[in-house]
């Protein structure tokens, strides 16, 4: 039997958040096993840490279908396992990762993951992406580009120009699933800088193509976004920016997630993405 422990990261309340699942101890699991483990616990990723040689530890993070790079929300979830667990204290740390060896800052009630610096890609057509979320070209903010950004992972920033839009939306998601993989992405982060809690956006992510049609909290995909919207100049571009962007609100699973940038010479040198995580139960497989 393998124990697992679930966990609500970026949660603002015990029952909001991204459900993550984490096993301690998974050295001695192969990547099928690992993969078999995750399909069976069905949440969009499962942790799995292990001892490293290059970092503080390594950690493969599986879909129900695929291995990815990296993820955010399973990130936050497994540090603050092992906090909680007493195996570490607040402190500063690594992972080694499929993208690479990141650092990770510990807090007392927030773990915050170092992401890689923007990559920037081009993006679909209007056209194609509003078809695609069954909207018209006219409900794309036209006034911020679309790209494909990458901290980590690749999505497609989709900027819509009204919250109520971007609540109500309905997506073809056989029409998401063929753009992410014509475009190689993972999917499609759609947000509104309307909001409604005061944060510096609000989104969606849907990634079908990897069996997550959407999320409720999604932390590169916020990290990259925070670069976007840095680079893009929708506010000043400070030395020190922190943003706080609100997802979750249509799958009554509410999520805050914090991005720290620090940047020189009006160039990002640093991405943190954080949040806090709600330990949920342990369950058997």
């Amino acid at each position: 039997m393998q124990e697992i422990y679930t966990l609500n990261a970026f949660a603002n309340i015990k029952a909001g958040g991204n459900l993550a699942a984490v096993m301690l101890d998974a050295d001695n699991l192969n990547k099928k096993q690992m993969q078999e483990i995750a399909r069976k616990i069905g949440f969009s990723e499962t942790a799995f840490i292990e001892e490293s040689k290059k970092a503080s530890f390594k950690i493969d993070f599986f879909t129900p279908n695929k291995q990815v790079d990296i993820c955010g929300h399973a990130t936050i979830a497994a540090f603050t396992l092992l906090r909680d667990k007493k195996i570490i204290s607040a402190g500063k740390y690594t992972q080694e990762t499929l993208a690479g060896v990141l650092a990770i800052n510990v807090e007392e009630n927030a773990v915050f993951m170092q992401q890689n610096l923007p990559q920037y890609y081009n993006a679909p057509t209007v056209e194609e992406i509003a078809a695609s979320l069954n909207i018209a070209t006219g409900e794309i903010n036209r006034q911020i580009p679309m790209q494909i950004v990458s901290t980590g992972l690749k999505d497609i920033m989709v900027p819509i120009k009204k919250l109520d839009t971007l609540l109500k939306l309905q997506p073809d998601f056989e029409q998401i699933k063929k753009i992410s993989s014509t475009y190689d992405c993972i999917g499609m982060h759609v947000f509104s800088l309307e909001t409604l809690y005061n944060s510096n956006a609000h989104c969606r992510n849907f990634a079908p193509l990897y069996e997550i049609y959407e999320e409720a909290a999604t932390g590169t995909s916020n990290g990259a976004l925070a670069c976007y919207l840095y680079d893009n100049e929708i506010f000043p571009k400070k030395d020190f920016i922190n943003l706080k962007f609100e997802q979750g609100e249509v799958l009554n699973r509410p999520a805050e997630i914090f991005v720290k940038l620090e940047a020189e010479n009006k160039c990002i040198k640093n991405v943190f993405v954080g949040g806090n995580a709600q330990m949920q139960k342990s369950i058997s497989i």
